[in-house]
């Protein structure tokens, strides 16, 4: 009987396994083609920065501050966002953000002084708030836990591809400069903008807003998947309510969402972002300096040697987590790493163990990111996901605002980078031990659990 049961559990996990691969190849891959585009028109401005600002008049701190005004919009924008999703749907909600951003990006190719890059940066960022926050929440509909910190996994893959190949690609589309009337950098912004605008009108004709609503499913593989999801949040509901003890009721409703695992998990998540947006913006200068008689070639093939360290890195940990269904550990060592990598890159003085700090920063901040949020998710009941999720992007996000600046202003006074990547590596050592107080808590629940089942 029991070896019976063993086998229809078997057939079970086959079946769901099946299912959940023909999801990754008709939707997954599609998101990740979003992301891509979604990231590349959040970061193309810094690849014609040097273009822009001799076109425009602008001063390095005006040309920052169009950096900060996105990013300001954008944090204050993730949770409205998330609320009109909830209210409208994936499909409608995305596809409209989309097309108003690839619209606007594409506009900034209009921008003739401070002012009006100001205002279409605002509205970019305003339309990219809900985009990150809206797909992490939309991936937890179609994916089981057993499954989704591989699917993070390709999502967030977009990241460190577009940093490595985006560099590429805009320079190419730089040397448009003068087709047809216009500057190389006005190129860039209408080819790498006006394709989310294609995106977003597919995205209102095809994206399915929950496994229900897919035509390419089986009616039998929308059962196996939906009853998969929906026993899953049952048992997550029913452990994280014996856990909390059902206090979170007694807040007012509007604010229900933030409990201690939500603000733990969003200062995680600064913690993760700030080494992220480190590496997007000062590595290049990093690898330059440190390397000063190299060319520009040669600095942007080492450049590129972190994220594809970080590549393989994430599909390895992501997957070794879905495998032991393990969260805390697959986060809180890479993070340790992490801290010691930019401790490296900044005081030892051979260029070829700099390279390795970088590469161990780098891979702690964007390969954790796939397990991070499977973890987080884990982490917030159904009711607290929708808003929690947004707020721990928006609080972490903030981070590229602090480390912009905060980096900046520690380079001019000391002439050195050194204190910058001090400060990276204080901030990955205060989000591994934050991570260690969840794991500390569920190796509690653990015991406990056992003590009581011995009795």
């Amino acid at each position: 009987m029991e070896t019976k049961q063993n086998d229809l559990l078997q057939q079970d996990a086959l079946k769901l396994d099946l299912t959940v691969k023909k999801v990754h190849r008709k939707l997954l891959y599609f998101l990740l083609i979003l992301f891509i585009f979604s990231f590349l028109d959040r970061i193309n401005i810094g690849f014609v920065g040097k273009q822009l600002s001799a076109d425009l008049g602008l001063t390095a701190l005006s040309f920052g501050l169009a950096n900060t005004i996105f990013y300001i919009f954008y944090i204050c924008f993730g949770i409205p966002s998330n609320m009109m999703l909830k209210k409208l749907g994936t499909r409608i909600w995305i596809g409209f953000i989309i097309i108003v951003w690839g619209i606007a990006s594409s506009c900034t190719a209009f921008a003739t002084d401070e002012r009006s890059l100001y205002i279409i940066r605002a509205i970019v960022g305003i339309a990219e708030a809900g985009f990150l926050p809206g797909m992490l929440l939309y991936l937890t509909q179609w994916f089981p836990a057993t499954h989704r910190s591989r699917a993070n996994a390709v999502f967030m893959f977009a990241m460190p591809f577009t940093a490595t190949i985006g560099a590429v690609v805009t320079g190419y589309i730089l040397n448009l400069h003068g087709f047809h009337g216009l500057n190389g950098w006005q190129w860039v912004f209408l080819l790498e903008g006006l394709p989310c605008v294609i995106l977003g009108v597919i995205v209102f004709a095809k994206l399915p807003n929950t496994p229900k609503d897919a035509k390419w499913l089986t009616d039998d593989e929308k059962t196996i998947l939906v009853n998969a999801l929906e026993n899953e949040q049952i048992a997550k509901s029913q452990q994280l309510g014996s856990a909390t003890g059902n206090t979170a009721s007694a807040k007012p409703q509007r604010f229900a969402f933030l409990n201690s695992s939500v603000i733990r998990c969003a200062i995680v998540y600064f913690c993760i972002v700030t080494t992220c947006g480190m590496v997007n913006i000062w590595v290049p200068q990093i690898v330059a300096n440190a390397i000063p008689n190299a060319s520009s070639v040669l600095t942007g093939f080492i450049v590129a040697i972190p994220h594809l360290v970080t590549m393989i890195a994430l599909f390895y940990l992501c997957s070794h987590s879905d495998k032991t269904q393990e969260r805390y550990w697959h986060t809180f060592v890479p993070m340790i790493l992490g801290g010691m990598g930019w401790l490296m890159a900044a005081y030892l003085d051979m260029a070829s163990l700099k390279l390795i700090g970088l590469c161990l920063a780098c891979m702690a901040g964007f390969s954790t990111m796939g397990i991070f949020w499977a973890f987080a998710d884990e982490s917030l009941d159904n009711d607290s996901k929708f808003m929690g999720i947004a707020f721990i992007n928006a609080l972490g996000n903030s981070a590229t605002i602090v480390s912009s600046f905060l980096i900046g202003w520690l380079k001019d006074i000391t002439h050195s980078f050194a204190i910058g990547m001090v400060y990276g590596s204080v901030l990955m050592f205060v989000g591994a031990m934050v991570m260690l107080t969840f794991a500390l808590k569920k190796m509690s629940e653990k015991n406990l659990n056992r003590g009581l089942l011995n009795e």
